[in-house]
């Protein structure tokens, strides 16, 4: 274990700021690694650094997180990595600082790849953007709807590449790619429901007071969040391999709706080519404490089942149309006839953006400066879909949704809920 003299000392970083051209943020050329930061290195975040680590694109240039054990095992895993380099004295070193704000300034920086818990996500975006750096963010983009709106313009005047990490576009080997293809081929007809199955919403956070390990900044992991007590379920102590369940508290999660409905939801409207738009009406179950039953309603008639099955026919993401029915799930996809799947489409079908690496795709943008497959409006707009369901669920009464102005119809309480009030310490 490192020292907290010798933990401070690697995080002493340059406040010099990566230069830039015009508005735009600098693109690595094609013979140049991207320096690559990783912001919040819990089993997600370090999933990613190891995939970074793995490529010879990237340099990983700094590592953060409130967390020491956690920081110090990032730390170890690049040096380890880049151990040749070091020997032959041209390894200058990873930045590791429980301070955001310190990564951003490291010189040289690019980049960030965020992997921090859902309500820690609007804030390193805004900052990233704000310097420069291209992004990566994990799903759900947002933790409310009109922080989400912030997010997208923040990136648009900054003129980076973002990435929304809804991996499901760009891999599990395709599946969801030839879903969304086939709907929009027209292989189930005229599309009238889409049902998905993911968990329901959050609760709020009655954990009981543990003491707070050595080593852990517990206020800096609140951030914007309302003060709780610590507790191990929301904040493991150390090094850790499991998903930790802030997830399923209101003050930090969106619950299943927002954790797996991020990327089940996000496949839906790309199907329905409304994935830059949304519903315009959302109905809750005669029940809505039972947290299933809601309905998304849309301009075109579709209508989107929140765990609301017909019969057998259950997977992720089920489509369903006057031809038949297309079921698929991250482990594969069938259809109801079989006929609807048995042949390929010809050669004139339309056809989804490519991508089979969801971060190759983004650091590929990063050079090219080109759109990535979920840019953050695409992002902002899945996570909307999440805020939507859970305020239906919350409300129980049905809502008109005007998705081009971003709010209720006439109902100021349903409004309040776009947002949420944050700690005054850590607004942007």
């Amino acid at each position: 274990m490192l020292s907290r003299r010798a933990l401070l000392k690697m995080s002493l970083v340059s406040t010099a700021a990566t230069a830039v051209i015009g508005r735009r943020a600098r693109a690595a050329s094609a013979n140049e690694r991207i320096a690559v930061g990783v912001i919040g290195v819990g089993t997600m975040g370090r999933g990613h650094l190891n995939n970074l680590l793995g490529r010879d694109d990237v340099q990983v240039v700094a590592v953060c997180d409130v967390v020491r054990e956690r920081l110090e095992h990032a730390r170890d895993a690049v040096v380890k990595r880049y151990s040749d380099a070091s020997k032959a004295g041209t390894f200058r070193g990873v930045a590791a600082t429980a301070d955001l704000r310190e990564l951003l300034s490291v010189s040289g920086l690019d980049a960030v790849l965020i992997a921090t818990p859902d309500h820690w996500h609007t804030i390193p975006c805004i900052l990233a953007a704000r310097a420069k750096k291209h992004v990566y963010c994990e799903k759900p983009l947002t933790h409310d709807i009109a922080e989400g709106r912030r997010l997208v313009d923040e990136v648009e005047r900054a003129g980076i590449v973002f990435q929304t990490g809804s991996q499901q576009r760009s891999e599990f080997s395709g599946h969801f790619r030839k879903a969304v293809e086939s709907v929009w081929n027209g292989r189930v007809g005229k599309l009238s429901a889409v049902r998905i199955g993911v968990g329901g919403p959050p609760r709020p956070c009655d954990l009981p007071a543990e003491r707070v390990p050595e080593g852990t900044d517990w206020n800096r992991w609140l951030g914007p969040a309302p003060e709780r007590p610590y507790n191990e379920v929301l904040c493991p102590k150390g090094v850790h391999s499991h998903f930790p369940a802030w997830r399923n508290y209101e003050e930090f999660g969106g619950g299943g709706l927002a954790d797996m409905g991020a990327h089940h939801f996000d496949i839906a409207q790309w199907a329905m080519e409304v994935d830059r738009s949304g519903p315009v009406q959302v109905v809750p179950p005669e029940d809505p404490a039972s947290g299933q039953g809601l309905k998304l309603v849309y301009a075109n008639g579709v209508i989107m089942h929140h765990n609301a099955f017909d019969g057998d026919l259950r997977a992720d993401c089920v489509f369903e149309g006057s031809l038949g029915t297309i079921l698929v799930s991250r482990g594969g996809i069938s259809s109801r006839p079989e006929s609807i799947l048995a042949e390929p489409l010809p050669d004139s079908a339309r056809r989804v953006y490519a991508s089979s690496n969801h971060v190759g795709n983004w650091l590929e943008c990063v050079r090219s400066g080109a759109e990535c497959i979920c840019p953050a409006e695409i992002g902002h707009r899945t996570a909307s879909v999440c805020h939507l369901a859970n305020i239906g669920y919350r409300l129980g009464r049905t809502l008109p949704w005007d998705p081009a102005a971003e709010q209720f119809v006439g109902d100021d309480a349903a409004n309040a809920m776009r947002s949420r009030p944050s700690r005054p310490e850590w607004s942007v």
